[in-house]
C-alpha cells in the first residue's frame, strides 16, 4: 500500500515539474543547423567567395529602413552573394509610430526588393519603440508584416532580441516564425510565447573570412527558408509621406480649430506633441503638424524632444546646426524659452555615412536597439564613449555614434 501510495506522490511530482518543463522548451524548430550572417552597410565591401568558403551558407541583406532609406550596398550585397551561390534574405528596419506607416514602409521595403530572387522569409525589424505601449508596438508590427506578405507573395520572419520576445510580442503575430537575437549564451532563453526558433543570432561581434569589421552570426533552421526561390513581384514605389510643419500657436486657437485648418484630426496633434489635455493648449507655443509640408529645405532632419537642462545653444551644438537654424525651422519667438518635451525639428549636416553624429538616448533604448540602429557594434558604442556600465544607459544621455 505505502508502495503504490509513494508511486502516486512521484508520478504527480513528474506532471508539477516534467511537463511544463517540456511544454514551456524552446529550441531550434528543426536539428538541421545552417550557418548564416546578416549584412549591411556597416561591413563594406565583402569577399563573398571567402565567406561562402568559411561555411557561411545564408546570408540576410538589410535593404532599406524606414520610408525611403536604401542601405548603401544593398544591390552590391546582393548581386555578389548570388554570383557566390548563397541563400539570400531581405530585412527592413521599420521606424513606423503608425498602422498606416508600417503598412507605408512595407511597400517600400517590397517596392525595394522588387525583381529580386529571394530564398528565405522576409525579415521585419523592428527593435526602437520608444513610448509606443504594447498594444501600439504590436498593431504596427502586424500591420507591417501583413502588408509585406500581401504585396511580395512571400512569407516573413519575426526578428526580435530576447527581451522583446518575452515581454513585448503577442497575439497574432507570434504566429509568424521568430529570429531571435541573444549574445553570450549557450541557447535562447525560453521566452514562453514562440516555442521554437527559425533563426539565433547568437553574436554581433563575429568573425567571418572575407568580411574586415564585425558581422552578426546566426543559426537557422530550414523553416527560415521560402518554399521556393522566386522573384519578387514588381511593385511600384510608394508616394513618400508628407513630413510635419511647425507652427506657433496663436491667440484664440484651439485643437479643433488647427485640426479643421491643416486637414488632419485633434487626436493626431496630441500624440504627436504629447499633449496629455487637448482642451489646454497655450499660445506662442509650437506645435508639430502631421501631414503637410514642412518648410525645411533639405531631407536630412530629425525631430528632437527637448531634454530637460537643454538649451537652443547646447542643441544646436549637438547636431552641428545654429540657433538661428533651430529658430527659423520651429518659429521659434522667443529663444530663450523651450521646454522639457517640446518636439523641436532639427536640420542635420551629417546623416549615415559622415563620420560619427550624437545620438539622444530615447525612452525604452538598449546599447543593442541603439547599435542595430546605426549599423554598428555595443562594443563599438562602448569603446567610443567609455561606457562604464553598459545595462545603465539613461534617457538624455548623448553619444557618439
Amino acid at each position: 500500500m505505502l508502495k503504490k501510495v509513494f508511486t502516486f506522490l512521484v508520478s504527480i511530482l513528474l506532471l508539477v515539474y516534467v511537463l511544463p518543463t517540456q511544454v514551456l522548451a524552446f529550441g531550434p524548430s528543426d536539428d538541421k543547423i545552417y550557418q548564416g550572417i546578416d549584412v549591411s552597410g556597416y561591413q563594406g565591401d565583402i569577399d563573398y567567395e571567402k565567406v561562402k568558403k568559411d561555411g557561411i551558407e545564408i546570408v540576410y541583406i538589410k535593404s532599406s529602413e524606414g520610408f525611403s532609406y536604401v542601405d548603401s550596398h544593398f544591390e552590391r550585397n546582393y548581386s555578389k552573394a548570388k554570383e557566390n551561390g548563397l541563400k539570400i534574405g531581405f530585412y527592413h528596419y521599420v521606424t513606423a509610430r503608425t498602422e498606416d506607416e508600417a503598412r507605408r514602409q512595407a511597400s517600400f521595403f517590397v517596392s525595394t526588393i522588387s525583381k529580386k530572387v529571394v530564398d528565405c522569409k522576409l525579415a521585419m525589424d523592428f527593435e526602437s519603440f520608444g513610448s509606443l505601449s504594447k498594444e501600439q508596438i504590436n498593431k504596427i508590427g502586424l500591420a507591417f508584416i501583413q502588408k509585406v506578405e500581401e504585396l511580395s507573395k512571400k512569407k516573413a520572419v519575426v526578428y526580435s532580441n530576447a527581451y522583446a520576445a518575452s515581454n513585448t510580442w503577442e497575439g497574432e503575430i507570434t504566429k509568424y516564425p521568430l529570429w531571435i537575437a541573444q549574445y553570450e549564451v549557450d541557447k535562447p532563453q525560453n521566452n514562453g510565447t514562440w516555442k521554437t526558433w527559425a533563426g539565433w543570432q547568437y553574436t554581433d561581434v563575429g568573425r567571418v573570412e572575407g568580411i574586415e569589421n564585425h558581422v552578426d552570426r546566426n543559426h537557422f533552421t530550414k523553416e527560415i527558408f521560402l518554399e521556393s526561390s522566386e522573384e519578387i513581384p514588381e511593385t511600384p514605389i510608394p508616394e513618400q509621406p508628407k513630413q510635419p510643419l511647425a507652427i506657433t500657436i496663436n491667440w484664440g486657437d484651439t485643437l479643433s480649430k488647427i485640426a479643421l485648418e491643416y486637414e488632419t484630426t485633434v487626436e493626431e496633434i496630441a500624440s504627436l506633441n504629447n499633449i496629455k489635455n487637448p482642451n489646454l493648449i497655450y499660445a506662442g507655443d509650437n506645435l508639430i503638424i502631421p501631414g503637410k509640408e514642412r518648410q525645411v529645405e533639405t531631407q536630412d532632419s530629425q525631430i528632437y524632444i527637448v531634454q530637460k537642462g537643454d538649451t537652443l545653444a547646447k542643441i544646436a551644438i549637438m547636431f552641428q546646426t545654429s540657433i538661428e537654424q533651430i529658430v527659423k525651422d520651429n518659429h521659434i519667438k522667443n529663444r530663450n524659452y523651450i521646454y522639457v518635451g517640446q518636439r523641436l525639428i532639427i536640420r542635420t549636416k551629417c546623416h549615415y555615412d559622415c563620420g560619427h553624429r550624437i545620438y539622444i538616448v530615447q525612452r525604452g533604448d538598449t546599447l543593442w536597439s541603439i547599435a542595430r540602429r546605426y549599423n554598428t557594434t555595443i562594443a563599438n558604442i562602448v569603446r567610443l564613449n567609455r561606457i562604464q556600465n553598459q545595462n545603465n544607459i539613461k534617457p538624455g544621455q548623448m553619444f557618439r555614434i
